[in-house]
């Protein structure tokens, strides 16, 4: 746990109901920010950024970070889930930037294979793979 102080403000009591209301979602701090203004509640970016971070730190979310040009995403675990977490792998379409979020069995045996197989472990936080959504590819 964070070193970090936890208060309990309306903003993180507001902020903690949105995320447990889109689980097994990602999320972008913009998102965040666009919702609350739909809202009429808006929410600065830096405020957003800080309690995600906040968050993060005490294990309620997790975060991904895609590549240098997407924004980091943040997905609803609760408590401290993310800790002992199963695999999650990411899928992203080259054409339209969809991020696709896994847990697929099938993916994980392959990360156990390079385990054991070849002493390599991968960070499926950190994990993406890339192609084409099955929507860019109905477009053609």
């Amino acid at each position: 746990m964070s070193s970090r102080s936890k208060y309990k403000t309306k903003q993180r009591e507001t902020l903690i109901a949105y995320l447990e209301s889109m689980p097994g979602t990602h999320i972008t701090a913009s998102d965040v920010c666009e919702y609350f203004k739909e809202k009429g509640q808006p929410i600065g970016l830096s405020t957003v950024y800080r309690q995600l971070e906040s968050l993060v730190d005490e294990g309620i979310v997790n975060k991904y970070t895609i590549d240098a040009s997407s924004s980091a995403c943040f997905e609803y675990m609760g408590g401290d889930s993310h800790k002992d977490a199963e695999a999650c792998f990411h899928c992203k379409c080259e054409k339209c930037g969809k991020l696709i979020h896994m847990h697929c069995d099938e993916l994980s045996e392959i990360g156990e294979h390079l385990f054991k197989e070849h002493n390599f472990k991968i960070n499926s936080m950190r994990t993406v793979l890339y192609g084409i959504c099955d929507e860019c590819m109905d477009e053609k």
